[in-house]
């Protein structure tokens, strides 16, 4: 095992078989979060098998021989937690938060399904009806659907081009041998970060961890494979992409490049996301109001929308600063881009003030620490900056934002938020005869 590594209250160490360990012992609650990421999300999927992640994370709570799924459920319960799982485009989570005298249940349970899963062919059928069922809630949305026609036009031949959950196509075709192999080429130590947070000595959590985790045996020898790397430059740069249907309200979505996580750019685009549309919540915790926002007052307060805002997430490639705005019924959508392209030009061509990017900063700041207050938030902000970035990145955070300046914001606006660098959306509702 390689020597431990502290840095600001972290202590991080890599087992033999590849294993990256992450613990942040917090003492003021009697409570453990138990994190298992595994860097596998739908970026690393291709047609005709998008969903495979997704679905192997659906099978992995089906359980083992040892645990079957019904009863995990139980034990957790019964020792008075709770557990969940979700997968993105860049990485698949599990984690379990425990009273800490029960933390070991977690470790038990995550180490069984990283090589144990079962993958019953009944089973299989079973998610399969699931996840159809849920694919299908999700196009009654037609934000939803907008949404992946805009991806699919900007990153055509790449994993951030397809939704998380699969094309339906493909998730009719998928067999079960396919996810069987996707599971076993992926979930492995080798290719796994575990992520501890909360009241436990960090010596003893170490120890069960390597006596949990250490003997089991690297799947791949090698790092993943990603997918085609993401461009710079959005391949429909310039285009536009119009979805129509019977819901009666109509919907406008912009997308422009955006750089990863790792890049320095990264930060100021955060603070320029806030400026145009609010701070967010972040992780497992905070709540956010975008009504002191640049859109906020334009698009709503101005009565052309009944919602607007923007987003730009960290990701391990480069991928999209996203704008979506609910056309108030009766408001012509162009005259809804055109209050849009009127704001962000606006912030390209004049510094915000001292006042708005200290606001912007203060409530990004202030998201963010809302959002690792908790040790399951911890737990997740340890694993996730870890599988998009690194844990300094995570560590870092306040300060790089504290560090952005007005010329910064201004100089990411111009540089990433240009009409030829846009791929423009609109859902129109369909005219009825």
């Amino acid at each position: 095992m390689a020597p431990w590594h502290t840095s600001n209250g972290v202590l991080q160490a890599t087992l033999d078989n590849g294993l990256v360990v992450l613990l942040r012992p917090m003492h003021h609650a009697p409570v453990v979060s138990f994190w298992v990421w595994y860097r596998v999300g739908s970026r690393l999927e291709a047609p005709p098998a998008t969903g495979l992640t997704h679905w192997v994370e659906h099978m992995l709570f089906r359980g083992t021989e040892r645990f079957p799924g019904p009863s995990v459920h139980k034990l957790v319960a019964r020792a008075g937690g709770n557990r969940n799982g979700f997968t993105s485009f860049d990485y698949t989570a599990y984690f379990e938060t425990l009273p800490a005298d029960q933390a070991d249940l977690a470790l038990e349970l995550e180490a069984d399904r990283m090589l144990n899963a079962r993958f019953d062919p009944e089973a299989v059928e079973a998610e399969r009806t699931i996840i159809l069922s849920e694919r299908a809630g999700n196009e009654n949305s037609p934000s939803y659907r907008l949404r992946e026609a805009l991806l699919a036009a900007a990153f055509p031949g790449h994993g951030y081009g397809h939704p998380i959950i699969g094309w339906e196509a493909d998730l009719r075709r998928i067999t079960r041998d396919e996810l069987w192999e996707h599971y076993r080429r992926y979930y492995g130590p080798d290719n796994a970060v575990v992520a501890a947070a909360g009241d436990f000595d960090p010596d003893h959590m170490l120890e069960r961890v390597v006596e949990r985790f250490g003997g089991l045996a690297p799947r791949r020898g090698d790092a993943p494979a990603n997918g085609a790397s993401a461009p710079q430059r959005l391949a429909a740069a310039g285009r536009r992409v119009v979805v129509t249907g019977r819901e009666p309200v109509a919907y406008v979505q912009m997308l422009f490049p955006a750089p990863p996580a790792t890049h320095p750019d990264y930060f100021p685009l955060a603070v320029l996301d806030a400026v145009l549309g609010g701070a967010k919540a972040m992780g497992f915790g905070g709540g956010a109001t975008n009504r002191s926002s640049r859109l906020y007052r334009r698009l709503v307060a101005g009565g052309l929308a009944a919602s607007v805002g923007c987003s730009v997430r960290p990701t391990v490639e480069p991928f999209a600063f996203a704008f979506s705005a609910t056309v108030r019924h009766g408001v012509d959508p162009q005259a809804v881009e055109d209050a849009l392209w009127r704001e962000i030009e606006a912030v390209a061509s004049e510094p915000v003030s001292a006042a708005e990017l200290e606001r912007a900063r203060k409530q990004t700041q202030a998201q963010f620490a809302y959002s690792a207050d908790s040790v399951s938030s911890q737990g997740y902000w340890l694993g996730f900056s870890q599988v998009v970035a690194t844990t300094q990145w995570f560590l870092d955070f306040p300060g790089r934002l504290a560090a952005v300046t007005a010329a910064d914001v201004q100089r990411a606006a111009q540089t990433y938020l240009r009409r030829d660098q846009a791929v423009v959306g609109w859902y129109q509702p369909e005219r009825r005869r």
